[in-house]
């Protein structure tokens, strides 16, 4: 009988603490990518932001990065010419080489390197087939980087990286179209983070394939939204004409439009914050040092998680199709 009635006693804590479970605020995610992933010091850079925060990024790899000029002709994209491309080729060899290392080296610390394409051309009008052949492409390429190029030294490992372990894509400008969305659930990607909306927004799942947006936020002195992404930043505060950054404004607003999403999010529903950002320096790098600043302040927080796209995918888990 007493120990009936210490267990009846329990019941209302027990129930309690149930409650709270419950109500437990999800943790607040922040995604950072990188689209492009050329230059050897940002790699640095962003690999060192990394280490002092705790976060992990995503980098949207092109794949022409890791040709040397002399072997440009071994891409060729969808209606051009074999050796072209929107955005150059990879350097030297040892340029090459100092980036795949980099990009071994981010993959071993747990962050991810996902795909943008290879000659960064604007697919909207490219059939399934055409960005079939840009997604075979990109792997090939990966996959080959160290033998194209006649460097030594291919880590144990990295072959079945390229070919089983990049599952994530952004769509050069952001340009995407159904026949895209096509091919890419039939190269079997996990997601496609090429969307845009009006603020963070949970992302849906079609047709097996995950759908994530770069919100809008606010920003400036008149809180007008632009894409939080650092080349939408440069655009609307020059231009985008290189102008120095001399009295720190643009670098300023940058963080406070960042920071402001941050806090909309952290103080409210919680959905992940997603940022996209370039490995160029635009206005005197006041972005990046915006960007380091804001995860410098967010990314330690107890109850924030800074994670790649593939983590955030994996968490999300299956969902039905929207």
């Amino acid at each position: 009988m007493l120990r009936l009635r210490s267990l009846l006693a329990s019941l209302p804590l027990l129930a309690t603490t149930a409650m709270a479970a419950d109500m437990a605020e999800p943790r607040q995610v922040v995604v950072i990518s990188f689209d492009g992933a050329q230059h050897v010091p940002q790699w640095k850079r962003s690999r060192t932001l990394a280490e002092r925060t705790g976060a992990r990024f995503t980098y949207f790899l092109s794949c022409v990065y890791l040709l040397a000029p002399e072997h440009r002709g071994l891409y060729q994209g969808p209606a051009h010419r074999a050796g072209r491309s929107n955005v150059g080729f990879g350097g030297s060899k040892a340029e090459v080489a100092e980036r795949l290392g980099e990009i071994w080296s981010a993959r071993q610390e747990g962050h991810e390197i996902a795909s943008h394409g290879c000659g960064h051309f604007d697919g909207k009008d490219w059939s399934a087939s055409d960005w079939a052949s840009e997604l075979a492409a990109f792997t090939r390429i990966v996959r080959d980087a160290y033998a194209i190029n006649g460097i030594d030294g291919e880590p144990e490992g990295w072959r079945r990286f390229a070919e089983s372990d990049i599952g994530g894509f952004r769509a050069p400008y952001l340009s995407t179209s159904e026949a895209l969305f096509e091919a890419l659930a039939d190269a079997d990607m996990a997601y496609d983070a090429s969307g845009v909306s009006k603020g963070p927004a949970k992302p849906a799942m079609r047709n097996g394939l995950r759908r994530f947006s770069l919100p809008m936020v606010p920003e400036g002195p008149a809180a007008r939204p632009v894409i939080a992404m650092d080349y939408n930043l440069f655009a609307r505060h020059s231009n985008a004409e290189e102008t120095e950054d001399r009295d720190g404004r643009f670098a300023e607003r940058a963080y406070r439009a960042f920071k402001a999403a941050f806090d909309e999010q952290h103080d409210g529903r919680r959905l992940p914050l997603q940022i996209g950002y370039h490995f160029t320096l635009m206005n005197g790098g006041a972005y990046w040092r915006a960007l380091e600043r804001f995860a410098e302040e967010v990314c330690v927080l107890p109850d924030v998680d800074c994670i790649s796209y593939d983590d955030l995918h994996r968490r999300l888990g299956a969902a039905a199709d929207g």
